[in-house]
């Protein structure tokens, strides 16, 4: 897992070939999001998506809820 721990959230940017990739990409994180009942903060320009995952829930740090979705979200990549 390469996600990077920073201001009490795993934070990982991804870049894709072009805006239609990058939006089937969130597609299946949108999908996976639901699965785990976790949903990151997601900021998206044309191919480039940057995800950032915490728990509000706990104070806004990052707990296993937030390592278990970014490891199902590398599966998708």
């Amino acid at each position: 897992m390469n996600w990077e721990e920073k201001d009490n959230k795993l934070v990982k940017d991804f870049k894709f070939k072009d805006f239609n990739e990058a939006f089937a990409f969130l597609t299946r994180v949108a999908i996976l999001a639901e699965k785990h009942n976790h949903h990151p903060e997601i900021y998206n320009v044309y191919n480039k998506i940057s995800l950032s995952l915490t728990t509000h829930d706990s104070g806004s740090k990052v707990t296993d809820k937030d390592i278990n979705l970014a490891k199902a979200i590398d599966g998708l990549s």
